[in-house]
């Protein structure tokens, strides 16, 4: 055990945390030259298109150390850098004793570099401060030492100087890795406590669980119990993490490995539960997991009903790998029957989205994205909120909350006019604004959830230049002016349609939402009046106007009689067809006004 190292990357998105794993792979010779290729741990397609890390991803290295000519065993996990996984980043700390702490010596400190930061101290990880792309042009090597003496009070020494791109440093970083970070603390002779801390399903294997082995040793033939789910099962095999799955006869204390039980389904396996022995069980499941809380909730529908099942199914095995996603069944009046889904943030939505798409084959429609809300009706019931039908009539409303964050920017003072505009227009609170240095500033925000769930990131990247960063955690709720938003189709309300806004902002949303739909609807041949309404109060309004058919086309001549008579036999036609007809919103036109806030 004194030989093994388990340790995490941690940084501010697109600081080249993968970039400086593939250096590390290639310095041990993990990886051979000929597979080698850009983010190697990257194993999903999207992650490569986009040039970032979605999921964690565990690898074992070996090292000799130059010092003491001993070989060390290197269990490092890469991380993600975005606010919305930084679930995974949490889950990854749990299991490590340090971590490398990069930074961009060409930006500096930014908000989630201080934010995971933060969770490792929490987790008592040893951090070694790294200053990344030394090599470029624009890097501010001193500036940037100073900035991270200032946040975690370690010395100049102390600080690795590195470039990921070209490799300089990395011996340096491997040898600190060995002298800095502790070796595990266990007891291979204790009962086995065991740790998953990701999963993944395999179509011929079942569920794979990805675990650290905290104490005692795990191998193969072993009967396990899941400390939660009181589950027992048998471990068919266990292995290490390598650029694949490598079995080995046993993996004890310290040691981060996999273990395959056969379990098929996926709701019998949870990440963060505890593995343990049946004959000799731990006392206590292992601490430091946190829970997730979904931040921003959707609809999720087939866009055939009959693929309701297909779609639970393929939720399940991505919550499998994913487990900050949170679902449950829903019906719509318009959608039909659907998934009720809680996430981290709108780019883990569109993740989600994209992977049941590719990886499941999932054609699906997503309603409009919200908050949970608190609504306390006149008997005085408090309850929460999460989607407009579950909203009282304002009649019946005694008050609402709306959920508050606390929101951290860091920008050069040159974009301190636009930012503050864009927040205070988001209903945003200042808290207070602090020079870090005379080029770099921190300000915080108090602002409401609902107002930064679709564009707030995008416009803050625009206003700043890509020059501000952003994170922020949930503050608390607080009492609001809530109102439900409905649309309705000649006098019928489209439940899937309606919202839940500011009363503020409910006269802009609505005009936006009916200019949207007269563009997308299909003209019929009766008038469509689209209204926006707040209870039975009209707020905005547009009419689709009817489609003529020419029913006089079939006159050649004739007394002017025969034709009124026609249009006459028309008008009362038009009129039995308004009473009778019902407007059908195409699949397109929902998406699209889904969409309206992009």
């Amino acid at each position: 055990m004194k030989n093994i190292r388990n340790f995490c990357i941690i940084a501010h998105i697109d600081h080249g945390k993968s970039t400086l794993a593939d250096r590390l792979l290639e310095y041990t010779h993990t990886i051979s030259v000929r597979d080698m290729q850009d983010q190697a741990l990257d194993n999903m397609d999207l992650e490569r298109e986009r040039g970032i890390t979605i999921k964690s991803h565990a690898i074992q290295m070996r090292y000799v150390h130059p010092a003491d000519g001993q070989e060390y065993i290197f269990n490092l996990i890469d991380t993600p850098g975005h606010v919305d996984f930084s679930y995974e980043v949490s889950r990854s700390i749990a299991a490590c004793e340090g971590a490398l702490l990069l930074v961009d010596a060409t930006q500096g400190i930014q908000a989630q570099t201080i934010s995971n930061l933060y969770l490792a101290v929490d987790h008592n990880l040893e951090i070694i401060p790294i200053v990344n792309k030394i090599d470029m042009e624009s890097a501010m090597i001193e500036e940037v030492q100073d900035q991270i003496i200032d946040l975690i009070g370690c010395e100049r020494e102390d600080i690795i100087s590195a470039s990921g791109r070209t490799g300089i440093g990395v011996a340096d970083i491997l040898a600190a890795v060995v002298d800095r970070i502790p070796a595990p603390k266990g007891d291979p002779e204790a009962p086995l406590q065991t740790m998953i801390f990701d999963s993944v399903f395999n179509s011929y294997r079942g569920v794979i669980a990805y675990v650290r082995v905290m104490n005692g040793s795990l191998k193969k033939g072993d009967k396990l119990k899941f400390y939660n789910t009181g589950k027992e099962v048998v471990a068919e095999e266990v292995g290490v993490l390598r650029m694949g799955q490598f079995e080995t006869a046993v993996i004890g204390a310290g040691d981060v490995g996999y273990v395959i039980t056969g379990i098929k389904a996926s709701r019998e396996i949870k990440v963060g539960d505890t593995i343990t022995h049946v004959a000799r069980p731990c006392t206590e499941p292992v601490k430091g997991f946190e829970e997730v809380k979904p931040m921003v909730f959707a609809g999720l529908y087939p866009l055939d009903n009959d693929d309701f099942e297909d779609l639970r199914d393929s939720l399940e095995k991505l919550q499998l790998n994913d487990a900050s996603l949170v679902f449950e069944p829903e019906t719509s009046t318009a959608l039909g029957f659907g998934f009720r889904c809680g996430f981290l943030g709108m780019l883990h939505l569109e993740i989600v989205q994209e992977r049941l798409y590719r990886e499941f084959d999932q054609d699906i429609i997503t309603t409009v994205p919200n908050v949970p809300y608190y609504a306390t009706d006149m008997k005085g019931k408090r309850f929460t909120v999460h989607q407009p039908n579950e909203m009282p009539d304002p009649n019946h409303l005694q008050s609402a909350e709306e959920p508050f964050i606390y929101a951290q920017i860091i920008t050069k003072p040159d974009y301190i006019g636009n930012i503050m505009k864009l927040c205070l227009d988001k209903r945003g609170i200042l808290q207070k604004q602090i020079y870090l240095t005379p080029t770099r500033v921190e300000m915080t925000f108090h602002l409401p959830l609902a107002e930064i769930v679709f564009d707030f990131y995008d416009k803050l990247k625009s206003i700043s230049r890509g020059y501000a960063s952003f994170d922020y955690h949930l503050l608390d709720y607080r009492e609001t002016d809530l109102v439900k938003l409905d649309i309705k189709l000649n006098g019928e309300q489209v439940d899937a349609l309606s919202a839940l806004v500011h009363r503020s902002k409910a006269e802009y949303m609505g005009r936006r939402m009916c200019e949207k739909l007269k563009e997308l609807l299909p003209r019929q041949q009766f008038q469509i009046a689209i209204q926006a309404a707040i209870g039975q109060k009209v707020i905005a309004r547009e009419t689709i106007s009817a489609l003529r058919k020419d029913v006089t086309a079939k006159c050649y001549g004739g007394d002017i009689s025969r034709k009124r008579k026609l249009l006459e036999k028309q008008k009362e036609g038009k009129k039995r067809m308004k009473q009778f007809g019902n407007v059908e919103v195409p699949q397109e036109a929902f998406l699209k006004v889904l969409k309206l806030n992009d």
